[in-house]
């Protein structure tokens, strides 16, 4: 196998048939721990393990076959043609399932604990429902997937997952984890990704959903703060400068938190504040890419 890291703020990894696994930074971004990355690579070399590329392409081979001879032979061939697409995305999400348990089996078989499994598919959800509710929709889960799904929906996921975990007893001791310390150098540039998508629910409710593992970091109370500078309402301002200005008080907040502080301000019609914390930001990174922008501000 050969692995590789896509800057792509979604949450995805997939297999080719040679062993090549891709990894998006949007799927580091949300599982909190080991366990939760474990169960995801899991089921990718399950893919590789149980050929489901080539069990698919033999599949859909023969489907096409038979929708050409049915075209030829059958006068009405549209019920035939209807069914055959259909079995290809049946078929695909039997892979799924199947791709499923066998992460959940190599997870059983390790140190970690095999409810993770289930904890990324719950967590989806609430960031699915989040990102719907933010956009004024209304939460939409359910257990059946559409016609065209390739996948199982998150819902029947979660829950097949979490039935057998709890069938397996499998009751383990906490280990060492270190996949928040690994993440650490590129904690910034994944949640900088995330903020730029312009998905304020979802973003909140990931957002949480890090600080919960971990407490409120000054990566995350930064990215909070640009999340809520960005939506840029006269609450969301007064939020995101005091956001802002609890990841400095941490004493190890990065320049951009001035920035983000004195624009805030700014915007809140706080101007001598406001240019006292963008000046702060240009002493501290005089090389800024913007510091000609910013001293326009400042002036």
């Amino acid at each position: 196998m050969r692995i590789y890291i896509d800057e792509i703020p979604a949450f995805n990894a997939t297999m080719s048939p040679n062993g090549t696994l891709t990894i998006w930074s949007g799927l580091l971004l949300r599982v909190r721990n080991e366990a939760e990355l474990g169960s995801i690579l899991g089921h990718e070399f399950g893919h590789f393990e149980l050929r489901h590329s080539l069990m698919d392409f033999k599949n859909r081979r023969s489907g096409r076959d038979l929708m050409a001879w049915a075209s030829i032979l059958v006068r009405n061939s549209s019920n035939i043609r209807y069914d055959t697409i259909g079995g290809f995305y049946a078929f695909d999400r039997a892979q799924e399932r199947e791709a499923d348990m066998m992460g959940f089996q190599y997870l059983t078989r390790s140190r970690y604990p095999s409810s993770a499994s289930a904890d990324v598919w719950d967590h989806l959800m609430g960031e699915a429902d989040a990102t719907a509710i933010g956009r004024k929709g209304r939460a939409q889960q359910k257990y059946v997937a559409g016609f065209f799904a390739t996948h199982p929906t998150s819902l029947a996921r979660a829950t097949y997952l979490r039935a057998a975990s709890i069938e397996a007893h499998d009751v383990k001791p906490p280990v060492v984890d270190t996949h928040q310390a690994a993440m650490a150098k590129w904690l910034p540039v994944f949640l900088n990704d995330q903020i730029k998508l312009n998905d304020f629910g979802g973003s909140e409710y990931l957002l949480a959903n890090l600080a919960d593992g971990t407490g409120w970091t000054t990566p995350l109370l930064c990215a909070r703060g640009d999340l809520y500078r960005e939506r840029g309402n006269p609450r969301d301002l007064v939020s995101a400068a005091q956001f802002y200005q609890e990841a400095i008080g941490k004493g190890d907040a990065p320049p951009e938190a001035y920035r983000g502080l004195g624009l805030a301000l700014l915007r809140s019609q706080q101007v001598p504040e406001g240019q006292a914390a963008l000046a702060t930001y240009l002493r501290l990174k005089p090389a800024a890419t913007d510091a000609a922008l910013i001293a326009t501000l400042i002036s």
